[in-house]
């Protein structure tokens, strides 16, 4: 249990990856952090492509990213929704500023690019945005997880259990 304790919001919204939300929140909470689903509204029934349905907890608006550790963004078409919110990028800058782990995998990096956090930083994502996150000024790798600081990135599904992993530990340090 070694993130009892520890906060993370969990950002969802319409046609999420199933696993990419999934996968990190159920091993977070295996180690005992406290893992929120934050949608656009709460006790919102969001369903991810495959049809694994997410009940948001808190609302965007609900949300100080001041009592949170850390932030996950998980991929499918939600990341080019959420991007669209204000309070979003908002938590995303606040933990950026703060160095507190920030979790993308696959499209969730356009979140990160909506939020100017990733010039110069070392990231993967899905192949399919290499060139929007090369041209936010990234740093792009074709690697199952790329760490630079507190930024943990990742490609697609079948890297899951490195990023879990690598997500987790990073927390663990904080």
């Amino acid at each position: 249990m070694r993130l009892q304790g520890k906060k993370v919001i969990a950002l969802v919204s319409p046609d999420f990856e199933d696993l990419e939300l999934w996968y990190p929140v159920m091993r977070l909470r295996e180690e005992g952090a406290a893992v929120h689903l934050v949608g656009e509204n709460k006790e919102e029934n969001y369903i991810g492509k495959y049809g694994v349905p997410a009940q948001s907890e808190y609302s965007f608006k609900e949300i100080d990213p001041s009592d949170y550790d850390a932030i996950l963004v998980p991929g499918g078409w939600a990341p080019d929704k959420l991007r669209r919110y204000p309070e979003v990028l908002e938590m995303v800058r606040h933990m950026d500023k703060h160095q507190k782990p920030i979790g993308q995998i696959c499209h969730a990096g356009w979140v990160l690019i909506s939020a100017g956090i990733l010039q110069g930083k070392q990231v993967t994502s899905t192949p399919g945005i290499k060139d929007d996150m090369v041209n936010a000024g990234a740093v792009w790798h074709d690697e199952a997880v790329v760490r630079d600081g507190h930024i943990i990135s990742s490609r697609r599904p079948p890297d899951l259990p490195e990023y879990g992993k690598a997500f987790a530990d990073v927390l663990a340090e904080k």
